[in-house]
């Protein structure tokens, strides 16, 4: 049985949606959009990068909702790790709405890294590398860095130890998140935390900032 591949939203569709979160919609940035997802729904149908199987609903779920940090948090330039990458999201919709990121995507499922690697190419996109590793195995191979992402990680102690041990140092880290996490995480220390921030179109998704508490790096000492 043959399976037809679905088309990616047009470009003018694709500007919509990204009006909708109240995002730039650059002609260069709309067709990196277009052209990831082609790719990613052709290599969908053979590894499992997302259970959206919807074109629109990517471009909401996974491109608009990514991308929306660079708002709402004001990330510009630094060095970003995206932990558990998987389909790249959310470290390479970042990327393509903020060129000047140095970006890590942390993925230790080879054909899923394999995958990442190809949309890097494909695009074009320059200071983007993927790391094939499990997050508690990295160190200087990221360091220092400016911001540690993840959506819907789990095991959320055990990750925030590590972006904010010595040898990562992480200054601010960012998650996607279900809001029934919200209370295990903020009891979490070492961080900061701000009100959570309302993912647009969602009531049960968040945006979740926290930043390394340095204080608590003396109080450990």
């Amino acid at each position: 049985m043959i399976t037809t591949i679905p088309a990616p939203p047009s470009a003018a569709v694709i500007r919509r949606a990204l009006g909708e979160f109240r995002l730039p919609a650059y002609e260069d940035q709309v067709l990196q959009i277009q052209q990831y997802i082609k790719i990613l729904l052709a290599w969908n149908e053979k590894v499992n990068l997302t259970a959206i199987r919807d074109p629109l609903e990517i471009v909401y779920r996974h491109f608009c909702e990514s991308m929306y940090a660079a708002k709402a948090v004001l990330v510009e330039n630094g060095r970003l790790a995206d932990v558990g990458s998987g389909g790249g999201f959310p470290g390479l919709p970042l990327k393509i709405i903020r060129p000047g990121l140095r970006v890590f995507l942390v993925e230790s499922n080879l054909k899923k890294a394999t995958f990442l690697a190809e949309v890097i190419r494909d695009l074009g996109l320059t200071d983007a590398q993927v790391l094939v590793r499990r997050y508690e195995e990295l160190g200087e191979e990221v360091a220092p860095l400016d911001f540690v992402c993840s959506r819907a990680l789990g095991e959320y102690g055990a990750f925030l130890e590590w972006a904010h041990s010595e040898r990562i140092a992480a200054k601010q880290v960012i998650l996607w998140m279900g809001a029934r996490d919200l209370e295990e995480i903020q009891k979490i220390a070492g961080w900061d935390w701000r009100e959570p921030i309302q993912v647009p179109h969602s009531l049960q998704r968040l945006l979740l900032v926290g930043t390394r508490n340095v204080k608590s790096d003396a109080v450990s000492a």
